[in-house]
């Protein structure tokens, strides 16, 4: 079976392999933290040995509980925001075929997301188009009090019960919360919805590979059993005992802040494949609330490729050089068309026919990295055989694991996010929330 790989060559005009082998020590000390639990965030390290510990039994509870909803709905509402969001999202945008939402029939139920804003008019057009559809909900919290998905399970659940009334709802919602505690769980148990967990020591951008990621992707129709496979077999690549120069998360995490040791401080993640757009929104995630810590770290964009040269592309070549980019290149594609013979030739393009179109893109895929690298862009690329589930899975814990070892690099804890609260606080405060009117008197007279 093939495998992921990693092509550092295109940094070397900026750091040689010198200054990326200079980090082995280092990286073999970091990766002995993660294995023993002896670094920064140890308490959230479960999802180290997770694909391993995702049994067959694990994996048949959720493909039935996927089954009774998509026996019962035409349409699953996903209700979470960050990682109980991101993660499922980019699983199934990358493998639905990119206009399956125009057919008028489909093998297994849409997924459609919410809780992930506070937009009146997103929820409000939600509930209109759910009225007359045999829908479900999945509420992802760990709490059941973040506002978003709050607020977006509120209004969801009283329509779904309006519409068919409370008992065939109870059979229609299921949550994944918290094991014991919580406003979820207490509402959970006294509803008698079906349940999964969210393990204590998983947080959420590292939650994919749990009933978060897993159920959402297994009601769109996947193969959950694959993306864990996957998993598995990059678990195996990329584990301590693998040598730092043949261990691609190691090298990847490396070359990434031996670039940022001189002064490339902004990543762009690029594809050249359309359904590849929410894997670099995942990424986002999944980086910079990991590493954007004590006034440190890379900060992460993404861009999706050609569309994007035409537009960010101009930034990218001649723009201030404080960047590099990572893309991810799928060797081969799902599906063949190649370009016809023209006998006008009006658009001029008969030097093209009879090759694929996968060959054209790939022509410019090359000839962008060679132009940014020679723009002083450095230029990381990661190739994925094919873009199915299995591959999908090796990518995502090739990221998790590489984030791991590079937060140790940067000397931040990679693995809790208290940034996230600022906004929280203040939003409260704003909101007149009960415990928080010494908040809301201080920040009304600061706005005053």
């Amino acid at each position: 079976m093939k495998t992921l790989t990693l092509d550092l060559s295109g940094i070397y005009a900026t750091v040689p392999a010198e200054a990326v082998e200079a980090w082995r020590e280092k990286s073999d000390q970091y990766q002995h933290q993660l294995h023993t639990a002896t670094g920064l965030g140890n308490d959230f390290l479960g999802w180290i040995n997770l694909p391993n510990e995702i049994s067959d039994a694990d994996c048949s509870a959720i493909e039935e509980a996927a089954c009774d909803l998509q026996q019962r709905c035409d349409y699953v509402v996903s209700i979470g925001i960050g990682g109980s969001y991101l993660g499922a999202r980019a699983v199934i945008e990358a493998l639905t075929p990119s206009f399956e939402a125009y057919r008028r029939e489909h093998s297994a139920p849409q997924v459609i997301f919410a809780g992930h804003n506070i937009g009146e008019d997103y929820l409000s057009e939600l509930v209109d188009f759910l009225q007359d559809k045999r829908f479900g909900l999945i509420n992802i919290s760990k709490s059941g009090t973040t506002t978003e998905p709050a607020i977006a399970f509120r209004i969801l659940k009283a329509l779904l019960e309006k519409q068919v009334g409370r008992e065939e709802a109870r059979e229609r919602i299921i949550a994944v919360t918290d094991k014991a505690r919580g406003a979820l769980r207490t509402l959970a148990d006294k509803e008698g919805y079906k349940t999964f967990i969210i393990p204590d020591d998983i947080g959420g951008r590292f939650s994919v590979l749990t009933p978060v990621g897993l159920l959402p992707i297994a009601v769109a129709g996947f193969d959950i059993r694959e993306l864990v496979r996957g998993a598995r077999e990059m678990k195996a690549l990329v584990d301590e005992s693998v040598p730092f120069d043949q261990n691609p998360a190691a090298l990847y995490a490396a070359a990434r802040n031996s670039l940022y040791h001189v002064g490339k401080k902004i990543e762009i993640l690029g594809n050249f494949h359309p359904r590849l757009h929410y894997i670099g929104e995942w990424w986002k995630q999944l980086y910079g609330e990991s590493e954007g810590k004590d006034h440190k770290g890379i900060f992460n964009a993404a861009v999706d490729f050609s569309a994007d040269l035409h537009s960010m592309g101009q930034w990218i070549q001649e723009g201030e050089r404080n960047i590099f980019e990572t893309i991810i290149s799928i060797a081969e594609p799902n599906s063949e068309l190649r370009i016809e013979q023209d006998e006008a030739n009006l658009d001029g393009l008969n030097y093209l026919a009879g090759k694929r179109v996968d060959e054209v893109n790939k022509m410019a895929e090359l000839g962008v990295r060679v132009a940014h690298i020679d723009g002083g862009v450095p230029n990381i690329r990661i190739v994925l055989p094919r873009l199915d589930a299995y591959y999908i899975g090796q990518l995502f814990y090739f990221f998790e694991k590489a984030v791991g070892i590079s937060g140790y690099m940067l000397e931040v804890n990679p693995f809790n996010q208290p940034g996230v609260e600022a906004y929280k606080k203040n939003m409260f405060a704003l909101l007149e929330k009960p415990g928080f009117e010494e908040e809301t008197r201080a920040i009304k007279s600061r706005l005053q």
